[in-house]
């Protein structure tokens, strides 16, 4: 019986072991896109313009301009970072990756 009862708990070690490195690569796939949707899509809208009901109110830029596109990528990184009027700031809820993961983003947006 101890036998079995060290088994099924090396078994469920090795498995649980598995489970949590397979969830590992997904972290890593998080695109600029995926971090826009889930963080900014609400405010600056799907597309970026700001032609949300949020984004009207708070007249947010439409991210597509060249207000925002002739921004460095340092000063975008500090508007997501430390925020902007009324947008809030993501320092120490994003990772300075994600960070440059949605900078890039906001640079493709420019050519849509």
């Amino acid at each position: 019986m101890a036998n079995t009862a060290r088994r099924l708990f090396w078994l469920a070690l090795i498995t649980a072991t598995v489970m949590g490195l397979l969830c590992l690569p997904v972290r890593g796939q998080e695109t600029g896109e995926t971090l826009y949707k889930s963080k900014c899509a609400m405010c600056h809208g799907p597309d970026g313009a700001g032609k949300t009901a949020m984004g009207q109110t708070l007249k947010v830029p439409d991210l597509h301009s060249d207000e925002v596109q002739k921004l460095d990528d340092a000063a975008l990184k500090g508007i997501i970072t430390k925020g902007k009027n009324k947008m809030p700031a993501y320092e120490g809820k994003l990772t300075k990756e994600q960070i440059d993961k949605l900078v890039a983003y906001i640079r493709s947006l420019a050519k849509h």
